[in-house]
């Protein structure tokens, strides 16, 4: 396992235009802006996208934006409970019943608790984040596993923070949870690795770690602000895209930094 910093630069240039043209790519979480902006960029790149959400209204809106940005996309929505184990598992099989092949999976599902101290962690935080940012990501990894690997170019791509790496008193449940995640994507990793036998994995599964996202609904409402560190939605869809330029092996199993290590 390796470690590295990209530049949104790089990831803007690793990500040009028509390099996923064929492709299918799954996003989870697609109807918060990180999950818009995902949509976009993919349908950009050449991909066929199918997103999904727990709120449907949401998610309609977003598939809406990236069809109407990009008219010869396509782009579709279906409402899936990513709690919901064997929900998660006919999403995976419908995609490929329906579109022929999955090459991606693109984990967005996000949230935050936190408290002021440690001593006033409320465990029912790590209650709600442990279904949330943990038990998505083992059902989507399981359920798309073996279609990822029926690619030759799958990808499981998480999106983590710095704070699992350095944990702060107040966000001990939400440090925890996506260091949790990270372990469990990294296992996926080394799974993708030995079924790859001795000429190397085809899949990969990568995790982008940020220190934490902003876009322009934010910057309008705290124009003053300086979102130090912070990753645009947009820079991250480009580095989303980014992981399929390179060859598996030498994503697989890595962390990507968008943001400076702690």
């Amino acid at each position: 396992m390796s470690d590295r910093t990209t530049t949104a630069q790089e990831a803007k240039k690793m990500a040009g235009n028509g390099a996923l043209s064929g492709a299918v790519i799954a996003v989870a979480g697609a109807g918060g802006p990180a999950g818009r902006a995902a949509l976009l960029r993919l349908a950009e790149a050449g991909a066929t996208v199918i997103g999904s959400d727990n709120d449907p209204e949401r998610l309609a809106e977003a598939v809406d934006a990236a069809s109407y940005a990009h008219g010869g996309a396509t782009v579709v929505g279906d409402t899936v409970d990513l709690l919901d184990r064997e929900a998660t598992r006919d999403w995976a099989t419908r995609i490929e019943k329906d579109f022929g092949r999955v090459d991606g999976l693109v984990h967005l599902v996000g949230g935050w608790r936190g408290s002021e101290t440690f001593v006033k962690t409320s465990l029912d935080d790590w209650d709600f984040l442990e279904l949330l940012l943990i038990r998505t990501v083992q059902h989507t990894s399981l359920a798309f596993f073996e279609g990822l690997q029926r690619s030759d170019r799958g990808r499981y791509v998480l999106i983590s923070a710095a704070g699992a790496s350095k944990p702060t008193a107040g966000n001990a449940s939400y440090a925890a949870a996506k260091a949790a995640a990270e372990a469990w994507t990294l296992a996926l990793a080394d799974a993708f690795r030995k079924a790859g036998g001795p000429e190397g994995p085809t899949s990969a599964a990568a995790i982008l770690v940020v220190k934490a996202l902003v876009h322009d609904a934010m910057r309008a409402e705290r124009p003053h602000a300086k979102f130090a560190g912070f990753t645009d939605v947009k820079d991250l869809a480009d580095a989303v895209v980014g992981v399929w330029d390179k060859p598996a092996a030498e994503v697989n199993g890595n962390r990507l930094w968008l943001t400076e290590k702690p």
